[in-house]
């Protein structure tokens, strides 16, 4: 359960006022607020919603909340707990609950309050797109932790840039980002680079979160699983840019999705775009368009012109999609009036993030790249990007997630068998599915299927791969990046395809 730093309490009217009246029981003081029964503590209050799956509910716990300790809860309606059966667990309760309508979304500002508004002692910067989240936020981080406090909240966790503490979501829960974001203020940070996914806009996680600046990367196939569908999935990524109060829009116009998002920003607007003879669009208040962008053997070079003048980052990155990720975290080091100068050099040292496009091996040996990619249009990108930096074949060793979304399988199979010279087909946290299931679906996209190797075991595929590749080869290891488990049914093995790189690496100079 979420605790207010200065230990002092808020009660409970005061910290309910315009969402619901406690009446008698507003001078309760609440020490403490959890989404989670598990969290609950004594003399906290009690968030009980529906589950995302529409199965499941808070109340299914509410003894647990009740018996640690909850001085009162409130409850949304839905799931199995409709209005009378919530009006009849209240009856027999010894704390008083309360039904809050569309508690879920309301979560966040309720938080925010109980926390004293963390959000407004900062600059909140999120960032939101299917793909290059975590790289954009990291290169902020990177490039304005020098000059000025910067906190981070994504994929490899939340804290300060150089002090990441693990984090279970992308975006934390409406709760636990409010405690982190007090958390942050507290040990001075002025500027925080959010991941925002699309499940924590759609759920309402980021609500009471005063965003004063907003980064679309790109759209493309993911999550169907949840949003079902392409149109629901962009719109649960335009909800970031609709936000009041929202100062500044850097957008992606390369992308169909940052085009359109252009007709309805009400913030300023950057745009920032790497196709060839692309023209500022009439509707942005500033623009960042590459003018090239060259590979080289240890990363990229990209020019650009903008509204601030030409300029040039060398950069130890690789790929493409890399020079789109340097040029929206440009636009708003520009729109905070870095000097142009200063912010090319800041963004040129930027390290690659943990697990994204990861170089390892050469001299002799066969360069092996670790990244993050688990999406069709990712895996495509990084294919492309190491087929720049490969004299001899590329080599794609990737499978694809259980219980997620199904549909992209295939798309990544074709996608693979389009780019590389060798695919390598393994297990990618299968969870509760079967991996040869995972597999055979896999293998609906490739027009040869018979070429493809399979080998189930991620270590074996990973070593078989650099076991076979010649020293102008470059292997390509996708979809887990960063991560240092592999989710197989409810177990959680250690498994790190960085380590199994590096080994595999160790036995071929043997």
């Amino acid at each position: 359960m979420a605790r207010r730093g200065d230990g002092k309490g808020l009660l409970l009217g005061d910290l309910l006022a315009g969402v619901v009246d406690p009446g008698e029981y507003g001078r309760l003081p609440v020490e403490a607020i959890a989404l989670d029964s598990r969290e609950v503590e004594p003399g906290g209050l009690f968030l009980a919603v529906p589950g995302s799956d529409g199965r499941r509910h808070g109340m299914d716990h509410l003894e647990e909340a009740v018996s640690r300790g909850a001085l009162a809860v409130l409850a949304e309606p839905g799931a199995a707990w409709d209005r009378a059966r919530l009006a009849e667990a209240a009856a027999t309760l010894p704390v008083p609950l309360f039904m809050v309508s569309g508690l879920a979304h309301k979560a966040g500002a309720i938080a925010a309050r109980f926390f004293g508004q963390p959000g407004q002692v900062m600059r909140t910067v999120g960032v939101t797109g299917t793909n290059g989240k975590t790289s954009v936020t990291h290169f902020l981080a990177q490039a304005l932790a020098p000059r000025v406090p910067t906190g981070l909240i994504g994929t490899l966790g939340m804290g300060l840039a150089d002090d990441l503490r693990p984090a279970t979501h992308t975006t934390p829960d409406a709760v636990a980002l409010q405690a982190e974001l007090a958390r942050q203020a507290r040990l001075g940070v002025k500027v925080v680079a959010m991941e925002v996914s699309s499940h924590a806009l759609h759920q309402g996680r980021v609500n009471g979160v005063p965003f004063h600046s907003a980064l679309f990367t790109n759209l493309s196939h993911d999550h169907l699983d949840y949003h079902r569908s392409m149109q629901a999935y962009a719109e649960a990524k335009a909800g970031l840019f609709r936000r009041p109060g929202l100062s500044l829009a850097v957008i992606n116009a390369d992308d169909r999705m940052g085009r359109e998002l252009l007709q309805e920003a009400s913030a300023r607007v950057f745009t920032v775009a790497c196709s060839s003879g692309e023209r500022p669009h009439s509707l942005a208040d500033r623009f960042l368009h590459a003018t090239a962008i060259e590979p080289l053997p240890d990363g990229l070079r990209l020019v650009f012109r903008s509204s601030w003048g030409e300029g040039e980052i060398r950069s130890s990155l690789l790929g493409r999609f890399n020079a789109e990720n340097l040029l929206l975290a440009l636009g708003l080091l520009l729109a905070w009036d870095m000097p142009l100068q200063q912010a090319c050099l800041a963004l040129g040292a930027v390290r690659p993030v943990p697990g994204r496009m990861n170089l390892f091996g050469g001299k002799g040996l066969p360069r092996v790249v670790v990244d993050y990619a688990h999406t069709p249009d990712a895996l495509a990108r990084a294919l492309e990007a190491v087929r720049e930096h490969a004299a001899g074949r590329v080599i794609c060793v990737f499978g694809c997630g259980g219980d997620r979304d199904r549909d992209k399988r295939p798309a990544m199979g074709a996608a693979a068998e389009r780019l590389a010279d060798r695919v390598i087909l393994t297990d990618d946290n299968p969870r509760s599915e079967d991996g040869q299931a995972i597999v055979a679906q896999i293998l609906t996209g490739l027009r040869e299927p018979e070429a493809a190797l399979v080998e189930r075991d991620r270590g074996a595929a990973i070593a078989r791969a650099v076991a076979e590749a010649g020293p102008e080869d470059l292997v390509l290891v996708a979809g887990k990046g960063h991560e240092t488990w592999q989710l197989v049914g409810g177990q959680r093995l250690p498994f790190s395809d960085i380590e199994q790189v590096q080994r595999a690496l160790q036995e071929r100079a043997a």
